[in-house]
């Protein structure tokens, strides 16, 4: 009985010392894991931690991508649009602003009606478009600079000038009785007054006493300098 007992003993003391190290492994264990997640806050799922990592990175995508794609494109139409701008005025000199004297093809033809004048043509040079003041053209004769003086006693109108459209100005350079005046062969005409680049029309030789002009005209027929 004795040694049976004892057997008892060492049977069931082996038994619980077997369950309570198995008890002590599992408790650490669970403390672990409850430990790591919460001092890590990731979540456990891995998929989740994927989706939510792309979408972050995504949404910082969108952040740098979008303005800068809405900035870039915006910036690229105003450039194309201020691009095509810039192109015409740079192909067009003048374009859709005031005639220069420089952006006209001249000529003078001497003509017979009104006791004899010069009717003087311009037209916009190749690619302009420009606009010609209301105001009398100017024309000086010879190196003495006898301007010619208003034949028409009403402002013209704005005439805009392109492709072969011609506006047409007469010019009478002598306007007195008599044999008084003065001999020249040239006249410097220029759309105003301060326009920096006159041009000079070779006119033969002609007899200059205050001369007179009219405005410019589309039709040649009204640019016909009446003195009387």
């Amino acid at each position: 009985m004795n040694r049976r007992l004892r057997t008892a003993l060492v049977v069931s003391a082996a038994l619980s010392t077997g369950l309570l190290m198995t008890a002590c492994e599992g408790g650490p264990a669970d403390a672990a894991g409850k430990t790591g997640t919460a001092s890590s806050g990731t979540p456990a799922d891995p998929a989740a931690a994927a989706t939510a990592t792309p979408g972050a990175a995504q949404d910082g995508g969108a952040a740098k991508t979008g303005p800068s794609t809405a900035d870039g494109g915006g910036k690229a139409e105003d450039r194309s649009s201020s691009s095509g701008g810039d192109s015409a005025a740079a192909d067009k000199s003048g374009y859709g602003q005031g005639c220069g004297t420089n952006d006209l093809q001249w000529s003078a033809k001497p003509m017979t009606q009104a006791g004899g004048y010069y009717q003087v043509g311009v037209k916009a040079k190749s690619g302009i478009t420009c606009v010609l003041p209301a105001g009398l053209p100017v024309f000086a004769f010879g190196s003495g600079g006898t301007q010619a003086g208003p034949a028409e006693q009403v402002a013209g109108e704005e005439i805009t000038l392109t492709g072969g459209k011609t506006a047409y100005a007469g010019v009478t350079p002598k306007t007195t009785d008599g044999d008084t005046g003065t001999e020249y062969s040239t006249v410097i005409v220029s759309v105003s007054e301060d326009d920096p680049n006159p041009v000079s029309l070779n006119v033969g030789s002609v007899v200059v006493d205050k001369p007179l002009t009219t405005n410019w005209h589309t039709d040649p027929a009204d640019a016909v300098p009446f003195t009387s």
